[in-house]
């Protein structure tokens, strides 16, 4: 029975039952953190092999090149090879690089803003927007916001965004230089790009002829199912529709190997990968190689990654299904909440009453849950509904996940039945 079918005493009812159980929750003393989508140490001991060159302490590569020196802007070809294949890129498309990914995309916008992309003019001598697909990723939307770009939210369905609205956009308005895009499992809510949406993306005529798809693939081959969504071939989807330079495609091994060393990757046309790489060359001497092959020679193929890959899987899907069976079991009947129940990736994004997620967040505080704030799934932290909150089940043990949404359920609960006091 929904909380809107309750009679004023069985809501005040409720209201009191849960009170009860939100000052038990309080007591207990807890500690418990669904705030950050990382790898629990579970997971990173997978790969505790990198902590040395696999085998025979090799310092070659296959083509010869000593990894302790300097060079090789565009990375071994060796993990590019093996990457390629997953992204479904061409080695020679493909830039092998540091750490993060998010360095990467740093570097690609700021080239962009102080230079131009090919034959174009410098981002930063005119107005600059970007789309941000909502819910989105928090970091994507800090970094655009830092480099001085305007954020355009538009709504996020489950297999892209809404095409209509950015269509009208981008055709109407110069300034609009690119959109965001996790294409596979997106953060927060699972969101897969189909082939359909992302013909739309790299064919609409837009005002920007440098407009950009900040394509993401962050999650890839992190897969909770048997069904193993392949990567989209975006590049060759925007080659075809006669936009090649339209993307650029980011990723790294940050959720397979080590979260903090591992190997990030730029990908796009030809011509786009040679203007990063000419930007990019005066900024370093090339990235770290060692790190590179050790990657390679650890994971050996694609199926190597995907291996591993099934490995992750088998730590943290038990978590996943967790979350979704206690919103079931406390929320369902309610008519409360709504969640994800996605098919890979690392979130499930919870939509509570409206009105009520900083509430929720807060309360769950206070009983010694941590969760990301309310709203931050939307550009400038600002979710016009205070209703989404992102759980992120992957780092606590599968006992503290438990215990935390059954928290994070009773706060939901408990915000719920007093708004719809206030209002009654």
């Amino acid at each position: 029975m929904s909380l809107a079918e309750l009679s004023a005493a069985e809501l005040a009812a409720l209201a009191e039952d849960l009170t009860a159980r939100y000052a038990e929750l309080k007591s207990a003393g807890l500690k418990l953190d669904l705030t950050r989508g990382k790898p629990s140490a579970e997971q990173l001991d997978l790969s505790n092999d990198l902590l040395t060159l696999p085998g025979t302490g090799q310092t070659t590569s296959a083509s010869g090149t000593d990894v302790r020196n300097y060079g090789g802007l565009e990375g071994l070809p060796e993990i590019r090879q093996i990457f390629g294949e997953l992204l479904g890129i061409p080695t020679e498309q493909l830039v092998a690089a540091d750490n993060s990914s998010l360095s990467v995309m740093h570097d690609s916008l700021a080239f962009a803003l102080l230079h131009g992309r090919p034959g174009g003019t410098p981002w930063a001598g005119q107005p600059h927007k970007i789309l941000c697909p909502t819910p989105g990723y928090d970091r994507h939307f800090h970094l655009a916001q830092e480099l001085g770009f305007e954020l355009v939210p538009v709504d996020l369905g489950t297999d892209g965004p809404d095409l209509q609205t950015i269509k009208r956009l981008v055709a109407a308005d110069e300034a609009i230089k690119g959109i965001w895009v996790v294409p596979t499992y997106a953060n927060p809510n699972g969101a897969v790009y189909s082939e359909a949406v992302t013909r739309e993306l790299v064919s609409m005529p837009t005002a920007a002829a440098d407009f950009t798809i900040l394509w993401d693939n962050a999650y890839a081959v992190h897969h909770l199912t048997d069904d193993e969504i392949a990567a989209v071939d975006v590049l060759g989807l925007a080659a075809e529709a006669g936009n090649p330079d339209r993307v650029f495609v980011y990723a790294s091994t940050s959720k397979i190997t080590f979260a903090g060393a591992g190997v990030s990757f730029f990908g796009g046309s030809q011509a786009i990968v040679g203007w990063y790489l000419g930007h990019l060359a005066k900024r370093t001497i090339g990235p770290d190689k060692v790190n590179h092959l050790r990657h390679a020679l650890y994971l050996k193929d694609a199926d190597g990654v995907r291996a591993l890959m099934r490995n992750h899987r088998a730590i943290i899907a038990p978590k996943f299904e967790a979350v979704e069976k206690i919103l079931a079991e406390r929320l369902g009947a309610y008519g409360v909440a709504t969640w994800t129940e996605p098919h890979g990736g690392y979130f499930i994004s919870l939509d509570v009453v409206d009105g009520t997620a900083t509430e929720v967040v807060r309360l769950a505080k206070e009983a010694g849950i941590a969760l990301t704030p309310a709203g931050s799934a939307y550009p400038y932290g600002k979710d016009p509904a205070d209703r989404n909150i992102r759980i992120a089940p992957t780092f606590p043990p599968l006992d503290q996940v438990e215990a935390a949404m059954d928290g994070v359920a009773t706060c939901v609960l408990l915000a719920a039945v007093r708004k719809q006091l206030d209002g009654s």
